[in-house]
């Protein structure tokens, strides 16, 4: 998987220390309602289709951009499903990083799947009642894309509260006050 040169410029200066960075994933379904998965060439994991999004770019175009570059598939962005932090990793050359993730739901409109360049080694439709084994992060993800109703899920305080799940009032740390209605169990 290539690094982007923005990242491999910052690393330049900070080294192996801790890096934030953005990151999203495209859950895309098509007419029959299968999900677009790619087999990832750096580990052999299922995954929907991610991407980090390059400086000044907006992450729903990184989501578009990212479907295209690596299935040749052109998709629509129905909406943000999920905003979550993911724990920080380090890589085998030891670099350190953190991404925050967002997961978009989105919707296939044209092209054939098929592997498009060097981060897969295959691209498959897949029945939602057939999906291959995945992280537990990655099918959380997809839950989240596929129960999407126009809100977005999020996580308070690192992990979703009782009073949240069931709808209680308290502060939700949105200024709305309505951020624990929508609150997902990150774990």
């Amino acid at each position: 998987m290539p690094t982007p040169e923005f990242v491999l410029s910052i690393r330049e200066k900070i080294g192996h220390d801790l890096l934030w960075m953005t990151g999203v994933t495209a859950v895309i379904l098509d007419d029959r309602e299968r999900i677009l998965l790619c087999r990832r060439a750096d580990n052999g994991a299922w995954t929907p289709i991610t991407g980090i999004v390059d400086p000044g770019e907006q992450p729903a175009d990184t989501a578009v951009r990212e479907a295209e570059e690596e299935t040749g598939v052109r998709i629509a962005v129905e909406g943000l499903a999920s905003v979550l932090s993911n724990p920080p990793l380090v890589f085998p050359n030891g670099d350190r990083a953190q991404f925050l993730d967002l997961t978009f739901r989105c919707r296939w409109v044209g092209g054939r799947a098929r592997v498009n360049d060097e981060e897969s080694t295959a691209v498959r439709w897949f029945p939602l009642d057939d999906l291959p084994s995945m992280s537990e992060r990655m099918h959380r993800r997809i839950a989240a894309a596929l129960g999407f109703s126009g809100r977005t899920d999020f996580a308070v305080g690192g992990a979703q509260s009782r009073e949240a799940q069931n709808g209680g009032a308290g502060d939700s740390g949105s200024p709305s006050g309505r951020g624990s209605e929508a609150a997902s169990d990150p774990s």
